[in-house]
């Protein structure tokens, strides 16, 4: 199938000339391209067209999980009869393996795998392998380790109505490709046998096949997990691998030996060098992996011996999302793939500086017995290996880096936004307070600036944002702005997203007027009500305060037709000087585009959605009084408000269910989480009921 834009809107502003310069980059074979487009100029439907242009599967690179469910959405949105698919790391909760020498103190790896996550992660995978119109949106996950693409799709097993069906072989192929075995509740990567009847439930999805068997397959049903209604009847059925890391029989039998091998040559060594503590270590925990492999042909931390698994050499780069791509474009005969970096002045630092922490930590647990050699090779991919794998590029910043500027053969400006805003006016105010020779105040302080013209805004119906550099300030100001009667929260690290995302849905509703932030206020805060950003203390050279920080938070006024930038500054940094001197060369540009052709820009218009209430969540909410003066409080699970509600909790339970998959499929998993947490509660009060009941009957 091929890509296919559904879209009621046509390319306008900078976006036609933006695509014909992408697309026709593309075609004469560069391979690093890159598109600089301004906040809120549409660069997402920009790429959109040029993947429909161009025809090529995609891999888009966010540099976190929000931001990659947020493009997620809108490319599904644009191409919903394409597979759009989403891939991160599938961990709630990850404490990596480690140990700290100088207190001798062992930590072992704590992990709580999202199953949702994991689903979609398999989804990628099959869809990459199955089809040709793909689009992954992945974090820098997309760099990790996922296994051999070969191997993973060796183990496919297809079955078709009229097969003939050996049972017993059935059940150990299933076994060998990682699903579970039940006879209770099917659940993703299990299956079950019940005289005639053989359900399995896939990894990438919750649905059941059902097969009705004799000697042969005479029935196939696509069953809904959750009413259990039919929902077709299929001619035949593809299964793929239960876990990425799976080892086909032949691989395994030369691996183990090849491990085994390994941790002789280790033993001695430290043997040798009179490490007893180390030996014992060493032998007792690869001598337990291997007894699990060789059992059930799972073990946990597999991924540390699969460098043995996938007949790597010692240092070989392992097998990612690239190489998935790499494997699916060869066996279609596909023309190669599009990589987007996206944001790509964080993402590129970020996909940089992977390799090296792992590293560091994975040595230590080596050096000490924890560990064989062979772990290091379970690693994220280095920057020149990334490199060396991907096909065309394009990098996507409204401030791209050196590394993009240099190395792009095709630079294409997206400067002019299909709405006719123009960049916001910039204005510099002192930091400190003036007076002349009389005493009299000639300019007031940034806190007392920003309180003058915040009100002018609030008065106006507009918002403020205000950023600090450090999250005391933050806290310390929010205070004083609520002594001062203004409606203000704060955002910096600390805050929870559940709650993050209830703070910004409260700015726009006019719960609040102002909001003060930190390095939050960057990347993917666009909300159109906001018509001042004040920055305060901008004249501090460092990152938060760099030019490239200046202009994203610039514009963050972009989408206000009023918008205003205040720099509070005494002297004039060079990342000022950069940074105003770019926001002039563009919004020069948007007013003479805007005058040419008549424009008088117009603030957008954003419905105002709230995701919290669209799945039911309760508030999170905790006193603003008292965060403002700098108290944390930890949040524990959700209260739970029955009062009121006459139905079973077995109801309530399934309702949350539903709810639950549906935030889930809409990729929002924190509410997904705390959806999760609620039907635990729940199940533990009806645990609670029960018990008190059947004390009554006795």
């Amino acid at each position: 199938m091929k890509f296919t834009l559904d879209t009621l809107f046509a390319p306008a502003g900078d976006q036609p000339q933006a695509i014909k310069g992408l697309v026709s980059g593309i075609k004469k074979q560069s391979k690093d391209l890159t598109l600089l487009g301004v906040t809120g100029s549409g660069k997402t439907f920009t790429i959109a067209n040029v993947i429909e242009k161009v025809q090529q599967p995609t891999l888009v690179i966010a540099h976190n999980k929000t931001l990659a469910a947020q493009l997620c959405q809108e490319f599904r949105g644009y191409f919903p009869n394409n597979a759009v698919e989403y891939f991160v790391s599938y961990y709630d909760y990850y404490q990596p393996e480690a140990y700290m020498p100088h207190s001798d103190t062992y930590i072992e790896k704590e992990a709580q795998i999202n199953e949702e996550i994991d689903r979609l992660r398999h989804a990628c995978t099959q869809a990459i392998l199955t089809r040709k119109d793909v689009i992954i949106v992945a974090s820098v996950s997309a760099i990790y380790n996922i296994g051999s693409p070969k191997e993973y799709e060796n183990i496919v097993l297809h079955l078709e109505k009229g097969q003939t069906l050996d049972r017993r072989g059935m059940l150990e192929r299933l076994i060998g490709m990682q699903f579970e075995r039940t006879n209770g509740e099917l659940k993703r990567g299990s299956f079950r046998m019940r005289g005639q009847i053989f359900d399995i439930m896939p990894t990438h999805e919750e649905m059941i096949y059902r097969f009705e068997i004799s000697d042969t397959i005479n029935r196939i049903e696509h069953i809904d997990s959750i009413t259990r209604k039919v929902r077709t009847e299929l001619a035949d059925a593809w299964f793929f691998p239960a876990k990425h890391h799976v080892i086909g029989e032949q691989a395994k039998g030369a691996a183990m030996a090849h491990i085994r091998a390994d941790l002789q040559e280790r033993l001695d060594f430290f043997n040798k060098k009179g490490k007893l503590v180390e030996y014992e270590r060493l032998k007792r925990k690869v001598g337990y992996d291997l007894e699990m492999i060789d059992t059930v042909g799972y073990c946990s931390g597999i991924e540390n011996y699969s460098r043995y698994f996938e007949d790597r050499e010692p240092g070989k780069p392992p097998f990612t999302m690239l190489d998935y791509f790499h494997h699916a474009t060869s066996k279609h005969n596909s023309s190669g793939f599009l990589t987007v970096i996206d944001e790509s002045h964080v993402t590129l630092p970020q996909i940089r500086g992977m390799h090296n922490g792992d590293a560091a930590r994975k040595k230590t647990l080596i050096e000490h017995g924890f560990r064989l050699p062979s772990a290091l090779d379970n690693r994220p991919l280095r920057f020149d290996e990334f490199d060396a794998r991907r096909d065309t590029i394009m990098y996507v910043s409204a401030t791209p880096g050196s590394y993009e500027l240099e190395h792009s053969d095709t630079l294409v400006e997206q400067i002019i936004r299909p709405t006719g805003l123009v960049d916001p006016d910039v204005v510099i105010a002192p930091v400190t307070e003036k007076k002349d020779k009389s005493g009299k105040i000639v300019h007031l302080s940034q806190v007392d600036d920003v309180v003058s013209r915040a009100k002018e805004r609030i008065m106006s119906g507009e918002r403020v944002l205000i950023t600090t550099l450090t999250k005391k300030m933050a806290e310390d100001l929010t205070q004083y702005l609520e002594e001062k009667k203004f409606r203000v929260a704060y955002l910096h690290s600390d805050i929870k997203t559940i709650e993050r995302i209830e703070i910004i849905t409260g700015l726009r509703k006019g719960e609040y007027d102002i909001i003060v932030g930190v390095n939050l206020l960057r990347e993917g805060l666009d909300i159109p009500e906001v018509s001042l950003v004040a920055i305060l203390d901008a004249d501090k050279e460092g990152f938060l305060r760099s030019d490239t920080s200046l202009i994203q938070t610039i514009g963050r006024a972009a989408r206000n037709s009023n918008g205003q930038v205040v720099l509070y500054a005494d002297q004039i940094t060079g990342s000022i000087e950069r940074a105003i001197q770019e926001t002039t060369r563009r919004r020069d540009k948007q007013l003479a585009h805007n005058k040419k052709h008549g424009i008088t820009p117009k603030t957008i218009q954003k419905e105002i959605r709230n995701m919290l209430e669209e799945f039911g969540i309760s508030s999170t909410k905790e006193d603003r009084t008292q965060r403002g003066l700098g108290a944390s409080k930890k949040h524990g699970t959700l209260s739970l408000d029955l009062l009121g509600d006459a139905r079973s909790v077995k109801e309530i339970i399934k309702e949350k269910e539903t709810q639950m998959k549906e935030a889930a499929n809409d990729l929002a998993f924190e509410l997904a989480a705390i959806l999760r947490d609620e039907i635990r509660e729940l199940r533990a009060r009806e645990r609670v009921e029960k018990s008190k009941n059947a004390k009554k009957r006795t």
